[in-house]
Formats: C-alpha cells, structure tokens, sequence
C-alpha cells in the first residue's frame, strides 16, 4: 500500500465496477441466447435423424446398389468445413477448434471453408486455402446457407475435385462442457456386416431408391452442416457464459481486496493526522 493514495485506491474501484457492470451485462445476453441456442439443437436433431434413417435403410434394402457417395477413393485432396464464432471473450471456444482444425490439416492438401469471422480470420492469416470466405457471420447463417454449401461440396465430391470432406465444429455437452470434434461428411461410411439387400421395407420410392438416395445425401449433408452450427452456437454461448461469469467474480473479489485496501489507507491517514495534532499540542 505505500506510496498509493486513498484517491488511486478509489479511482481502481470505479474502474472494477465499470467492469464488473459490463461483463454482468454480457453474461446475461450469453445466458439469453444460450437457451435460444439449446433450442435450435433440440429442433434440428429430428430432421437430421430421419435423414440418416432413410439413407440407412435404402442401403440395407437394396441389393447391388452402389452410389458415388459410399465408394472410397485414393485421397488427394480434403475440404473441412470449420465452424468458429463472430467474436472473442469466450473462453477457449474459438482457439481449441481452430486448433483442432489446424492438427487435422497437418500433412494433407486442404481446402477450408470457414463459417465464423474468427475462422476466416485465422486460416487467412495462416494462408490456408479458402474454398470461400462468403460465410464470415456465424450468427446470421440460415438453414439454406448450409444447404447451398452441402451442394457446393457434394457437387465438386462428385466431380472428383474433393476425395474427403469434413466438418470441424464444438460439440455442445452441456453448459460447463464444450468439446471440438471432427466427423466425415463424405463419402459415407457403409456398413459391411454382408447382411445388405436381406431387409424388407415398406417405403416405396420413386423413381428408385438409388435416385432417391443420391438426391438426399446433399440434403443429408447440408442436415449436418446445419446440426453442428446449431451446436457450434450453443457452446460459443456457454463459454462467454461460463467466461463472463468467472470475469465478474474476479471483478467482485478484486473490488473487496481493493475497499480493504481504501479503509486500511484512510484509516492509516487518520491515525497520522490524530498524531500530528497531539504532538503539536
């Protein structure tokens, strides 16, 4: 405390409590679209699994069926779509899946199509191919964005421009959880138990199940682009949450620490003036 007036002190606590008022605020706002946020993830999760159910199902049903999508192919070049947020103070949303992202891009020849400002900012400063920096606002992103981009993506898997395609995104566990992960859009994964062609199904598609199919798998993709933005969103949200919560116990612990400090000054100077008035007299 020597040498800090009782006005510094004082200064210091204004300080902390303009801060503590503004990541109050903000925590607020966080907590506010994170129930939002678990809603858009509770609502997309039918659409998502009634997709994959019917993909499942005309793979089981139909005997000698091949498609572009389930074949493997000698890998030359992987796309990964990675999804950041718009803005920072949240924890270590952004920097664990950036980094994720970066450790997956180790040693292959990628392209990236970030969603995010901080993903598109991150893979421009780190000069990484970008297929298009088109989708720098995470937040405004709409279904039909994530459908144009699963076309844009199946259409050039298709014309053998891509070998692999991933998404890269922050699974939503709960509120104090958040945990990146990386799941392979395409091809898709066929299950080869030799039990194919054996079920019987009910559905009757037309024209056929192998048209059908090829036309729902960029659907399928765009359902999980979509999924995990939704669940991309929710983590950003808790994070600034959970990073807004702890900044304002700090404020609060530092606004004791500093009153303490103001009391024990004022009181030290109190003392030295009742001595100067009693030596004086």
């Amino acid at each position: 405390m020597a040498g800090i007036s009782t006005k510094e002190i004082k200064n210091r606590i204004r300080s902390m409590e303009s801060t503590r008022q503004i990541t109050k605020a903000m925590e607020m706002v966080a907590s506010s679209k994170l129930r939002k946020a678990q809603g858009q993830v509770l609502a997309s999760r039918p659409y998502f699994e009634t997709l994959y159910a019917t993909i499942n199902e005309i793979v089981d049903v139909t005997k000698d069926f091949s498609s572009p999508y389930l074949t493997g192919r000698p890998v030359k070049k992987t796309a990964f779509v990675v999804i950041a947020g718009d803005r920072g103070l949240a924890g270590g949303y952004n920097s664990n899946v950036l980094k994720l992202a970066m450790g997956q891009l180790e040693g292959k020849d990628a392209v990236v199509l970030p969603i995010g400002k901080k993903a598109v900012d991150y893979f421009q400063y780190h000069k990484v191919p970008l297929l298009t920096a088109a989708y720098a606002e995470a937040e405004e992103m709409s279904l039909g964005d994530c459908f144009s981009v699963a076309k844009q993506l199946s259409k050039q898997f298709l014309k053998g421009e891509l070998d692999e395609i991933y998404v890269v995104y922050t699974n939503f566990v709960s509120v104090l959880s958040q945990t990146p992960s990386s799941l392979r859009l395409l091809p898709l994964l066929r299950q080869t138990t030799g039990k194919e062609g054996t079920k019987q199904s009910d559905m009757v598609y037309e024209p056929d199940s192998a048209t059908v199919f090829e036309a729902i798998v960029p659907e399928y993709v765009g359902g999980v682009i979509y999924g995990a933005l939704c669940e991309s969103r929710a983590s950003e949200q808790a994070a600034r949450r959970t990073a807004m919560d702890s900044a304002t116990s700090n404020a609060e612990e530092m606004i004791d620490n500093l009153s303490l400090q103001f009391n024990r000054a004022r009181q030290a100077a109190i003392t030295q003036e009742i001595t100067e008035i009693v030596a004086g007299s």
